[in-house]
């Protein structure tokens, strides 16, 4: 079975800039860029726009490498054009730029609300869209009914490849197995159907499965352009014409090519909104993830040791052999009534600005290939960082916006489901504003399960309690009875009883959180039957100390870890709730499960929990 293609990954911070109209105050404020260093203020009489930019251009535009936007806004507040250095000239009016970063998906439905629901709470009127790849503005246009953005008068700004971050242990290995060739979703996909996993290709360990993960094509950009590779790979793979160019909306709709989009998910760990949390997972080593899909620039951060954990071996980016897209950071001014034709042509001169020979050399030390032939492409593009600078040689043909829209939808149908159990305490110690908002939280990490997945609830106290859906009441678990229950249910259908038996939870008596973990597993072991496609995880919250379980932290650490060499292990995802969650025990869980503690207080839970949830 031969499923091909290319790379991808996560990007964007998923909860970013919803709502985003600038204006106001023209004599602007002073304060600090998020390097430190003074941000200049605007000069009274400056013509104000706006910049929305993919959140990896904030190194360069308003970051730690430089910081664009408050050089550009102090050369205007000394006098001075930007592009020249020359005194501005009589009558020349200075530019202020006011940026943010925003997630591409999220900002592009936000300005497609502008236009047709400008009443709905995401709405955002830039004067500058800069997402990190072209799709956002085909799909406005299409989804818009208008053309708002004329792609032809949208310069790149800043180049970078889609690529898989491998393992470069990971990567040798499929080479030694396959002699050298090229390596494709054809090699990935054989390490998980082979019988004994990475064991078959000399790897070290039982693990049997390929642990990958990428982020959501509705929000991010790197992984909307995986989605669309997958979909050329399996339409290659399913077609009587493998050598076409163009990925077409009959291809999109073939229920075969849409099967190989499934079976290329199959290798999914778990998803999710941000490019954070893989960035931050995968450094930690092949232990968690095998392989994700970045822009060449967030593989370049990493190796840079940039994360918070050092990489315990090199990832080097496997250009796929079927080919990938390149990210181009477009500028594009949208054809809207709140952009003035004054404001557009400063939204050029600070385009101009950010394309110049300088700039341009800053976008480079970021990880970016530039865009101006004035800057040649040299180090961090470099072998020593895990890149080819004469990679990629195969390039995919970016679809008609039709066809970008119908990947999108199939999104729901080609992704692997989940089945997820949330695991509560409830113990004494919630009592109070923890119980609340812990309530509110698990609503609203409710509120992003997708309907296809299944769902279950775990309480504990003093003991651990399941939903059962047969009575639809929280009872005692029986460890010699566990078979007769049915603890998950389709979201689709069972959303209400979750829903109403965390808003009734109260709060008492002790803490048996081992209990939980361990039973929790038997549970979703249980409920597989003969379906081992799906993402299975336990998401557990614990404020406290375990005062009352029969079983031992080392035996559920144990359990954990020999789940680990299942074809399709169980993710434990811990969450440690306020000052007085015990750490110890929390980070034994995670780290046996290859995971992270989250932490959370009645304050931010809500926000941790919907993060979670968008692994699902």
């Amino acid at each position: 079975m031969s499923k091909k293609l290319l790379s991808f990954l996560l990007l964007l911070p998923f909860i970013a800039a919803l709502a985003c109209s600038f204006g106001g105050d023209s004599s602007g404020t002073e304060g600090f860029t998020d390097s430190g260093t003074p941000q200049a203020q605007c000069p009274a009489n400056a013509v104000e726009i706006s910049i929305i930019y993919a959140p990896e251009s904030q190194l360069y535009l308003a970051g730690e490498v430089y910081d664009a936007i408050n050089q550009f806004n102090q050369a205007y507040v000394e006098g001075r054009n930007p592009l020249t250095g020359q005194a501005l000239a009589s009558g020349e009016r200075p530019i202020c730029v006011k940026g943010e970063p925003g997630s591409s998906g999220t900002i592009a439905q936000g300005i497609i609300n502008a236009v047709i629901a400008p009443n709905n709470a995401n709405v955002a009127k830039p004067t500058i869209f800069a997402p990190s790849v072209s799709h956002w503005l085909a799909l406005v246009n299409y989804q818009a009914g208008r053309q708002l953005f004329d792609l032809a008068d949208s310069p790149p700004t800043a180049l970078a490849p889609v690529v898989m971050a491998i393992w470069e242990s990971r990567l040798k290995a499929i080479q030694a197995k396959n002699g050298s060739e090229p390596v494709g979703w054809a090699e990935l996909l054989a390490v998980l159907n082979s019988p004994n996993g990475w064991a078959d290709y000399n790897v070290p360990g039982n693990r049997t499965t390929v642990y990958y993960g990428h982020t959501d094509p509705l929000v991010s950009s790197t992984a909307l352009s995986t989605l669309i590779a997958e979909f050329y790979a399996s339409a290659r793979t399913n077609s009587s014409q493998p050598d076409f160019r163009k990925l077409s909306l009959e291809q999109v709709n073939n229920p075969q090519v849409q099967q190989g989009v499934r079976n290329i998910e199959e290798l999914i760990r778990h998803y999710s909104s941000r490019t954070t949390e893989f960035k931050e997972y995968i450094a930690q080593g092949p232990e968690y993830l095998d392989f994700v899909a970045l822009e060449e620039n967030d593989l370049i951060y990493i190796n840079q040791g940039k994360t918070e954990y050092k990489p315990p071996e090199k990832l080097v980016a496997l250009y796929p052999k079927e080919g990938t897209f390149w990210h181009e950071h477009p500028y594009a001014i949208p054809q809207a009534n709140w952009v003035t034709d004054e404001q557009r042509q400063a939204a050029k001169t600070f385009t101009e600005y950010i394309r110049s020979e300088a700039v341009q050399k800053k976008v480079l030390e970021s990880g970016f290939r530039p865009v101006n032939p004035a800057v040649p492409v040299g180090y961090p593009i470099a072998t020593e960082l895990g890149v080819d600078p004469n990679q990629p040689t195969t390039i995919l043909e970016v679809p008609d916006p039709n066809v970008i829209a119908a990947v999108q939808a199939s999104w729901q149908f080609v992704k692997k489901q989940a089945d997820v159990l949330l695991v509560i305490d409830t113990s004494g110690s919630m009592a109070g504003d923890k119980i609340d908002q812990a309530k509110t939280a698990a609503n609203a990490f409710l509120d992003k399960m997708p309907a296809q997945n299944r769902v279950g609830l775990v309480t504990f106290d003093s003991q651990p309690r399941v939903l059962d859906f047969n009575t639809n009441a929280l009872i005692y678990l029986d460890p010699n009875n566990q078979s007769s229950l049915q603890p998950l249910t389709s979201f689709e259908g069972g959303q209400s009883q979750v829903r109403a038996q965390i808003n009734a939870l109260e709060a008492n008596g002790d803490t048996s959180l081992y209990d939980a973990v361990q039973q929790s597993m038997e549970l979703l072991k249980q409920s597989r039957g003969d379906q081992d496609d799906r993402i299975q995880a336990i998401v557990v919250l614990s404020d406290g100390q375990d005062t009352s379980s029969l079983t031992s932290l080392q035996s559920v650490v144990e359990l954990i870890s020999a789940n680990k060499e299942d074809r399709n292990p169980i993710i434990v995802i811990p969450v440690a709730y306020g000052g007085d969650a015990d750490i110890n025990a929390l980070n034994g869980i995670a780290r046996a499960s290859a995971t992270r503690v989250q932490s959370g207080d009645p304050e931010n839970i809500q926000r941790v929990l919907e993060i979670i949830g968008s692994y699902f």
